[in-house]
């Protein structure tokens, strides 16, 4: 399994050491499985594979910025009633703050790793979000008000429309309270994060695989006949 990727090997693994589906492989399950990196090592063990936890480390922050940009070609839209809150995430010792948002379906709207919880962060998020999905028609908060200020100045700079209505319901926001679980229980196995840009690559990566469970792309354009299987789909939106 460790040998040289074949010349016909899409050209995003062409020239690494180790085959395409075993960097796949190792990549897909971190980012979906409550596995370590030390897990992975004795997996591949039990397969022949002998790979080194920091080459995995690797991998993931050199592949899941790539894996994201390609399914997000196959990205189905959102609702436009989004539930915004923020959640906890140790990097460094000291926590930082993960903004996540999903609509009234329970699909992931948009997420951003930011060191503070202020305006500027809840402003790069909405603008982000808005970026990729449009402008919501509605948008419920906690109580907190720097999220509160932040999207009262992007409907004064247009960002957000004027008449986006805005309320605060904990009802309401527990849909993505929940949410905020699937996502953190995939992290805790991690055990902290040793630097801010790994965090935010990781967890874009735990993201990409809470989506692809939640439906969130239509990948029937690029799925041969057999191809059903997680594996046979990943390498298809990979090399189309």
């Amino acid at each position: 399994m460790n040998q040289p990727s074949s010349p016909h090997a899409p050209s995003l693994f062409r020239g690494r050491h180790f085959d395409r589906t075993v960097i796949l492989l190792c990549v897909r399950w971190y980012i979906t499985y409550k596995l370590s990196y030390r897990d992975l090592v004795e997996m591949m063990a039990e397969r022949g594979v002998a790979v080194s936890h920091t080459t995995i480390l690797r991998w993931v922050q050199h592949y899941v910025p790539e894996f994201e940009r390609r399914w997000q070609h196959y990205a189905r839209p959102v609702g436009t009633s989004w539930r915004v809150d923020e959640t906890y995430i140790k990097v460094r010792g000291r926590w930082a703050y993960l903004y996540r948002a999903v609509d009234r379906q329970g699909l992931t709207v948009d997420f951003l790793l930011s060191e503070r919880r202020d305006i500027a962060a809840a402003k790069r998020f909405f603008i982000r979000a808005t970026e990729r999905h449009g402008a919501p028609v509605s948008i419920t908060l906690d109580g907190y008000p720097a999220t509160h200020s932040a999207v009262a100045e992007l409907k004064q700079s247009g960002v957000l429309r004027p008449q986006t209505k805005v309320r605060t319901s904990k009802y309401l926001n527990n849909l993505v309270e929940q949410d905020h679980r699937r996502v953190k229980q995939r992290i805790y196995p991690m055990l902290g994060f040793k630097s801010f840009v790994n965090a935010a690559t990781t967890i874009s990566g735990v993201e990409l695989a809470q989506k692809i469970r939640k439906g969130q792309f239509d990948t029937s354009g690029v799925i041969v006949r057999g191809g059903a299987r997680v594996s046979h789909v990943w390498e298809a939106v990979l090399a189309a």
